[in-house]
């Protein structure tokens, strides 16, 4: 079994020990996770790095349900390491580009959100007005989640979850959100979405 730590692990890995900061698969692991969530709710074999149309271009999707065919859900993985003040309000107009892209292809997409934000020196930082960019971000993105028919409103996520870490001394969690509530909510929508493409649960 993976566990969340597991996948904080290995990015530390990838960005500090072996000093990949861009590698393609510093958040791997971190997929791999997400897959094996989302099965044990029953939505088994996800895939990584699955080409999903947009409305404006294609884009390969960390998380995608099923891995062959018309996707049903996605789950955009990321991570903010450093230069947080300059990043913050960039990362909030790309979670809705990113997803309204995908939405106005294919309106009933489930759509999750999950990024991994480190608040320790190199990523923390703390604003004039005292508020923490984590929070910030944060806030951002709660205004943009809870997604629902029927106005299924593009640049929406149907849930979203930031993960507090500090790699200023190893690969710590410093605040964790409620990640089986996330997965419950989108291994939930994506079966109502689709109950044709689920088998009926025997008595």
């Amino acid at each position: 079994m993976i566990s969340l730590q597991d996948a904080v692990d290995d990015l530390y890995r990838v960005v500090r020990v072996d000093k990949k900061p861009t590698s393609n698969a510093r958040l791997s692991m971190l997929a791999d996770f997400c897959i094996q969530e989302l099965a044990g709710r029953g939505v088994p074999d996800g895939a990584k790095e699955v080409l999903v149309p947009g409305i404006g271009r294609p884009k390969r999707w960390d998380v995608a349900w099923p891995g062959a065919g018309k996707v049903r859900l996605g789950i955009s993985l990321k991570s903010l390491l450093s230069n947080v003040g300059g990043s913050v309000p960039n990362r909030a107009d790309d979670v809705m580009g990113e997803m309204a892209n995908v939405q106005l292809s294919s309106p009933e997409i489930v759509t999750g959100y999950l990024m991994l934000f480190d608040v320790g020196q190199n990523g923390g930082g703390v604003q004039k007005g005292g508020e923490r960019w984590v929070d910030t971000f944060r806030s951002y993105v709660e205004q943009l989640s809870g997604r629902t028919a029927p106005a299924w409103a593009a640049g929406m996520v149907e849930a979203a979850a930031i993960v507090e870490i500090d790699f200023s001394d190893g690969p710590l969690i410093v605040a964790e959100p409620d990640m089986p509530a996330f997965f419950d909510r989108l291994a939930q929508t994506v079966r109502e979405r689709n109950p044709d493409m689920f088998s009926r649960e025997t008595d």
